[in-house]
């Protein structure tokens, strides 16, 4: 089917027939008509026919909300949603209607309608239950800190309830915490065997938590099955543990049980579908993501995915092989076709040096070639990522599959894609060489401190939201910091927690030896916990690590760790004099806000203010100098940069103009001009072939001046030695301009 074969999921409540989930019922998501008792008794065992043949029955029922109910377990969701309409018409003070509705929402993949409808019911009754836990549960879909606060307080109303111990349970399986879970859990079991309610829920998450532990096929699966045969949600659930801990194959395994079970259980032909696309299987992804659309054509996940493998015949795909006699393929990359010849020497170079240097430092060999694909719409990077739009990362690595924003995909300066894609190939390594064991924050502590190894002005610099928390000691614990990445408290913590796993990291490599780095990883790929193995690999225990990585982030962050006051205050005051053209006047506070915070080089940098100040003044040697150290610490903005490698030309400093100019290509790669002037400086300097690559970069860009790249090309390929090419190149020049004088001497050299 074509892209446009593919339904747009309109805004409002667009419903479709299907399976319904079970486990949408209960003491804690809202009272219900008695009617539906002995259908949901037949549904929760698995016995369709008989349980549709009841729920039809409730339809002769003259009651709307149990009508909505009927229509809903028939798979008539538009119909149950018009029935619960009229159903709070008539009950407008109900919330328990308002709860059920909202579950509705959720059953259709419309969380944010759903949370209306649960503060709805809260404005109705500020301490009705079942809506507290209905707004718990849409905050922990989003992973969001205060679900478990909500849950809590729900459960402190009213403790003879399962739902909310097995939403606490739920949570703390998300964390990783086995033995809060497996409390929490046997609690929702027992409140759900003691109120009459199906135990199926309990027994998924239950077989979830043993699964982690190490049984797949556990005692509770068997339970789940014998009490419903049909109950493929049972592998589901377990293969969304595994999802989130980044075990992709084993999540398959499981979403393929899932199915076998149960044929009509789209969700998981969906989540099946998704998770064969990480592994690099999209012909079979899209077979079961086809499945899922004919049961549910309203899933925006379905629908998003589908749309994207339909652009995939507009990429191109490359292979690069190992050198040498054993030449088997060891990295696959999809490029837009628009773009694909620009940056295909930029990334393949990238990726076979990043190849070499984690395979040499973490001794582990690649058992299948690495997939990079780069997207130019970001929102296509988005779906093939999380399958949903909007979401803010830059890249992803599902095992040996890397997917990433291509530079056009953001704004001039937005990212840095040469660090994000060396992030994510040391990705690659460390949840492969640990079978995908490895902990969260560790495999984010390794790529981060493998970008800021791999060059002084990659990597991300230090934030001030970051200064902040380590001077008020906000930073989570080591053997808690998984928690930030996965439910974070606030905004900023997860990328507080990015900050604070790689500099652990590089307070291990500075402390104990690089070496440790590689000893951990070991301990992690046979599932030592992060506190054993901090004892076991360094010596030391948790809590004095903590301790002595703290004094370590005070010494490193310097006067910036009481600065940031003295940082605002100063900078406000520079800035202001700039815009009022007084630089003499910014000189001052911009020197101030520098000592107070040296590492910030983000927008309104004092370094940049300093440069042009000391420009204004005629001091270019004392701009250059404020630019260079803006650099080396990170400094990103292309313009700024390409200023001083401009500078730095112009001061006959050609060496440091490559240096500049050659950075700016990870990380903006999309200017004509930088390709122009950094293939002449190599020229000049005898780098005929890294010459070669610049000027066939700004063919690749379609200039308007063709001829001039063309010539450019040809008088590379005649440094090279390459005459025939040489000469194709300067024919395409003249073909374009024939009186160009300088293309037809190039001619008459090649020829002679």
């Amino acid at each position: 089917m074509t892209l446009r074969g593919w339904r747009c999921v309109a805004a409002g409540l667009v419903l479709a027939a299907g399976s319904p989930a079970l486990g949408q019922r209960g003491d804690g998501r809202g009272v219900r008509h008695e009617a539906l008792a002995p259908c949901d008794e037949l549904h929760d065992r698995g016995k369709a026919v008989e349980a549709a043949a009841c729920y039809r029955g409730v339809l002769q029922v003259y009651d709307p909300a149990a009508q909505a109910e009927a229509y809903w377990m028939l798979g008539d969701l538009k119909a149950a949603n018009d029935r619960f309409r009229e159903a709070i018409k008539l009950e407008p003070d109900d919330p328990d209607l308002r709860v059920r509705w909202g579950y509705l929402y959720i059953d259709s993949h419309q969380q944010a309608e759903a949370a209306n409808l649960f503060q709805e019911a809260l404005a109705l009754d500020e301490n009705h239950v079942p809506a507290q836990l209905g707004m718990a549960a849409v905050l922990a879909s989003r992973f969001e800190g205060k679900a478990v606060e909500l849950a809590q307080e729900a459960l402190e109303r009213k403790p003879e309830q399962a739902e909310g111990y097995l939403l606490l349970g739920r949570m703390a399986l998300e964390e990783g915490d086995l033995a809060t879970a497996r409390e929490q859990l046997e609690k929702g079991l027992e409140q759900a065997l003691e109120l009459g309610l199906a135990p199926l829920e309990a027994y998924a998450l239950l077989a979830s938590l043993e699964m982690l532990e190490g049984e797949r096929d556990n005692r509770w699966v068997d339970k789940a099955l014998a009490y419903n045969a049909r109950y493929g949600q049972v592998y589901a659930e377990q293969a969304h543990f595994y999802v989130i801990t980044r075990r992709y194959r084993e999540a398959t395994e499981r979403l393929r049980k899932a199915v076998t079970v149960a044929p009509s259980l789209w969700q998981a032909h969906a989540e099946l579908g998704v998770n064969l696309m990480r592994e690099g299987l999209d012909d079979e992804g899209r077979r079961h993501l086809e499945i899922a659309y004919d049961g549910d054509p309203y899933s925006a996940k379905t629908v998003n995915t589908l749309r994207l493998l339909d652009t995939y015949d507009q990429f191109d795909t490359f292979e690069d092989r190992n050198p040498g006699p054993h030449t088997d393929v060891r990295a696959v990359f999809r490029l837009d076709k628009d773009e694909s010849q620009l940056l295909l020497p930029y990334v393949r170079e990238l990726t076979s040096r990043a190849i070499d240097e984690f395979t040499r430092k973490y001794g582990f060999e690649l058992k299948s070639p690495v997939r990079v694909e780069l997207y130019p719409n970001h929102d296509d990077f988005a779906v093939r990522t999380m399958a949903m739009p909007g979401i803010g990362l830059l890249g992803v690595t599902f095992g040996y599959v890397v997917a990433m924003d291509s530079p056009s995909g953001r704004e001039p300066g937005g990212f840095h894609w040469g660090t994000t894609l060396w992030h994510e190939l040391a990705h690659v390594f460390t949840l492969e060489s640990t079978d995908h064991l490895i902990p969260r924050w560790y495999s984010e502590g390794i790529s981060m401190y493998e970008e800021w190894m791999a060059d002084v002005r990659w990597g991300e610099p230090v934030g001030p939201e970051y200064v902040e928390a380590v001077r008020k000691r906000e930073l989570l614990p080591v053997v808690k910091l998984d928690r930030g990445f996965i439910r974070p408290k606030h905004a900023g913590q997860v990328a507080i927690s990015y900050m604070q796993a790689g500099f652990v990291c590089k307070f291990i490599a500075q402390r104990w030896g690089e070496g440790k780095l590689v000893e951990l990883l070991r301990g992690f790929a046979v599932e030592v916990p992060t506190g054993a193995n901090i004892e076991a690999v360094l010596d030391i225990s948790p809590e004095d690590f903590d301790e002595q990585f703290d004094e370590y982030m005070r010494d490193a962050l310097g006067p910036a760790l009481d600065g940031l006051p003295r940082w605002r205050r100063n900078l406000k005051a520079a800035l202001e004099h700039a815009r009022e053209g007084d630089w003499d006047g910014a000189v001052e506070p911009a020197e101030a806000a520098k000592a107070a915070y040296p590492q910030h080089v983000g927008s309104g940098s004092a370094y940049v203010l300093l440069a042009n100040a000391h420009d204004k003044a005629g001091n270019r040697e004392a701009a250059v100098a404020e630019l260079q150290e803006y650099e080396r610490r990170r400094g990103r903005q292309p313009e700024t940069l390409k200023k001083l490698a401009g500078w730095l030309e112009e001061a006959g400093r050609d060496a440091e103009a490559v240096y500049t100019y050659d950075g700016l290509i990870y990380n903006w790669p999309l200017d004509e001009e930088l390709h122009a002037r950094l293939g002449d400086l190599h020229l000049e300097s005898g780098r005929a072939d890294l010459a070669r690559r610049e000027f066939e970069a700004v063919l690749a860009m379609d200039p308007l001046d063709r001829a001039a790249a063309e010539y450019n090309l040809a008088r590379a390929y005649v440094k090279i030695g390459d005459l025939a090419s040489a000469r194709l190149h300067v024919l395409q020049a003249l073909e374009r301009a024939p009186t160009f004088g300088p293309a037809l001497q190039l001619l008459l050299q090649v020829t002679q």
